[in-house]
């Protein structure tokens, strides 16, 4: 069975959850996203999508 899920929405609840029950500060998760974005417009772009799309494919076991 695949769920499908905008990534939004998971991280979303991943920075509640952190904030709610690790007791992370609200500026440090918005930090960190704003720090992803600018990540993503770097050199390291590609290599950072290649390890996510191999990191859903073992999660959903879709892999070769």
């Amino acid at each position: 069975m695949t769920v499908s899920l905008p990534l939004v929405l998971v991280l979303g609840i991943v920075a509640w959850a952190a904030t709610k029950f690790l007791g992370v500060r609200m500026w440090v998760a918005v930090v960190i996203a704003l720090f992803g974005f600018w990540l993503s417009h770097t050199f390291l772009a590609p290599a950072i999508e290649s390890g996510t799309r191999s990191g859903v494919e073992i999660v959903n076991g879709t892999h070769d």
